[in-house]
């Protein structure tokens, strides 16, 4: 059976030329979300470096210059993720972190 190409001429019945068009739907990414890590004077630096590269899979030195940034700046994007995982990662770090009773906070906000 012959397919129809994108655009395809066809004649009707009185003789007359129509044009056939298909459209296709694009589909949109899903919007991303920022997780970040805030900083806060009791947390030590060890330990957000740990969370950094235990949850977010980031290199020792990575993880120490983020930790820095957190500490100089009050708060670095240390993520870019889907509405879940960036919930995901979020609810891991607190947990965590409350776990080992610090006051570490991380949020997520869209991009």
């Amino acid at each position: 059976m012959p397919r129809m190409s994108d655009k395809e001429d066809r004649r009707d019945d009185d003789g007359d030329s129509t044009t056939l068009l298909e459209t296709r739907t694009k589909t949109q990414r899903p919007p991303l979300y920022k997780v970040m890590l805030l900083n806060d004077d009791y947390t030590p630096m060890e330990f957000v470096v740990l969370v950094l590269e235990r949850f977010f899979g980031i290199s020792h030195a990575q993880a120490f210059e983020l930790m820095l940034t957190v500490h100089k700046k009050g708060l670095a994007v240390v993520g870019v993720f889907s509405h879940e995982i960036a919930e995901t990662k979020v609810a891991q770090v607190m947990d965590f972190a409350q776990r080992h009773q610090h006051p570490l906070q991380c949020t997520m906000e869209k991009e």
